[in-house]
């Protein structure tokens, strides 16, 4: 299905659906988008891990399942992914992708087009970008798993015909946020950066509905 098919209504998606909510740039997102007036449906693997999030309607269930996804998309404008996986040195990873494949299904079945999903930097291009500690040493040894399901995750959403950004931050951390972001796709004179969770949840967001990144992937830091 193509984009010219579903629902796009590009300067009022206040109805998102938020995947990861629980993890801890999508709490971020989620308290972000609460406060901007937006209608939040989160989807999440236990209420006990949400108890935070009032005011955001909570569907109990696994990103795996489609039923639950399916569920959790309907009525929406928008989907926001910030899906994570832990570290895996030794073991493969294809959660982010599969939970993707299934992702694209449901939205395609309930006619919502616009989906922004955050990957990181690492992923595709910007490989070998992150700075000498992160190229050589954190990425081989702890996360080069993780980023091949990344860029699986990727190319599933580049093929499909969803109306989508991917979101690359650079190292996140938890510092206050800045406000102000760099966005890049040509990373010729980019080596290594930081950015905060806080203003990625904000980038996101802003995407969301600007759509200045419309089938891109630009690299964020500060």
């Amino acid at each position: 299905m193509t984009v010219s098919g579903m629902r796009n209504h590009s300067s009022a998606m206040r109805k998102i659906t938020i995947l990861g909510a629980t993890g801890p740039t999508g709490r971020h997102i989620v308290s972000q988008a609460l406060r901007g007036g937006y209608d939040v449906t989160a989807l999440v693997r236990s209420l006990a891990k949400a108890s935070d999030m009032q005011g955001a309607r909570l569907v109990v269930g696994d990103a795996r399942d489609e039923t639950a996804l399916l569920q959790a998309i309907h009525g929406s404008d928008a989907v926001i992914s910030a899906l994570g996986t832990p570290a895996s040195p030794f073991r493969a990873v294809t959660l982010l992708s599969s939970v993707t494949k299934s992702l694209v299904k449901a939205m395609e079945a309930e006619n919502v087009s616009r989906l922004v999903a955050i990957s990181g930097i690492g992923a595709g291009d910007s490989r070998g970008h992150g700075g000498f500690a992160f190229d050589r040493v954190i990425f081989p040894l702890l996360l080069r798993h993780v980023y091949a399901d990344k860029n699986r995750q990727e190319a599933v959403i580049r093929q499909s015909g969803l109306d989508w950004t991917i979101v690359r931050p650079a190292v996140l951390n938890n510092k206050p946020a800045r406000n102000a972001v760099r966005a890049l796709t040509d990373l010729s004179q980019f080596h290594g950066g930081q950015v905060s969770r806080e203003d990625v949840a904000k980038f996101v967001l802003d995407e969301v509905q600007e759509k200045v990144w419309s089938r891109q992937s630009p690299l964020i830091a500060w």
